[in-house]
């Protein structure tokens, strides 16, 4: 990520840490450095970096150091695909989100994750599944907190963000993102950065609002209905996230490695997402899970380290 200082990534987005370091060799998130949002550190313009994941990003970044072997933007979404992500767009519509949040509030996110460790030769192997709180200001001007039963992330300070970062995830600046789609589309592109794998740094960056981050229903509306004009988007029927719950996955598969984000099946709510290798190299085999991620709730509290009651 050049030599400007970096954030933290979201649960799961070894993709984002696996675009990072493909760039830095060119193509995370190796979504993300570390771990999501805010924050232990800054964003560098044009690249997505949000907080999360800190010691799992990091074990991922050897993980993911796949060689590069081109990019395929392949055909328009798969009309399957764009439907589900139109039926998801509709759902998010009809969502809550709690009234009167202030900007000394604090977004709760919780979820259970898991990723794969890479250690020595071979294959690596996907630690036991466990819980993940984090804890963002709801104007990004305040440290957050992660919680994550992992060495170094049991009580980890996020840093605060940047103003005026267009890649910023806080609630007030997500307020602020276009409700139509090819409005968003834009967004996301310009955010996600350019490059010969922009449309799969595009569809990274969807996972990554979907998964770690309180949008306006309106704004979570257009984030879907954008992502059914990425090219390459494709439809999985049956998969599951990390709690277990079976779901359909809307697609896209770069490098070897298939990204889905997975969706209920009857209300079309979005719970986690899921990254497969699908093919074997040296560091993966085909068909296993690099990372798994389940969405358990949001919602917003007073203070960083405050649980709902």
């Amino acid at each position: 990520m050049s030599a400007l200082p970096e954030r933290d990534l979201p649960p799961g987005r070894h993709s984002v840490l696996k675009n990072h370091l493909l760039q830095e060799i060119q193509l995370h998130e190796v979504r993300r450095d570390q771990a999501r949002s805010p924050r232990a550190a800054t964003s560098a313009p044009g690249r997505w970096l949000r907080p999360g994941l800190m010691a799992m990003a990091t074990a991922a970044v050897v993980a993911l150091a796949l060689a590069v072997v081109g990019v395929t933007d392949g055909q328009p979404a798969s009309a399957q695909a764009a439907e589900l992500l139109r039926n998801a767009a509709s759902a998010a519509e009809q969502q809550d989100v709690p009234a009167d949040i202030r900007d000394d509030q604090y977004v709760y996110i919780r979820s259970t994750v898991a990723a794969t460790v890479h250690e020595g030769n071979g294959p690596g192997v996907l630690v036991p599944v466990h819980r993940r709180e984090v804890w963002f200001s709801v104007d990004g001007s305040r440290p957050g907190l992660l919680e994550e039963n992992t060495p170094g992330n049991r009580h980890q300070p996020l840093g605060v963000e940047v103003p005026g970062d267009n890649s910023n995830t806080n609630y007030r600046h997500l307020q602020t993102l276009p409700t139509d789609p090819d409005a968003m589309l834009r967004w996301l592109r310009k955010t996600a950065g350019g490059g010969t794998s922009n449309n799969q740094k595009t569809f990274v960056l969807v996972g990554d609002l979907a998964g770690e981050s309180l949008m306006p229903p309106a704004v979570s509306a257009a984030l879907f209905r954008a992502a059914a004009m990425i090219p390459g988007v494709e439809l999985t029927p049956n998969t599951t996230d990390a709690l277990g719950r079976r779901g359909v996955a809307v697609t896209r598969t770069d490098d070897g490695i298939r990204e889905e984000l997975i969706f209920d099946m009857r209300t079309h709510a979005y719970l986690g997402e899921r990254e497969v290798a699908v093919r074997t190299t040296k560091d993966f085999t085909e068909g296993q899970t690099l990372s798994i991620t389940a969405i358990q709730q949001r919602t917003v509290v007073d203070s960083p380290g405050q649980r709902p009651s």
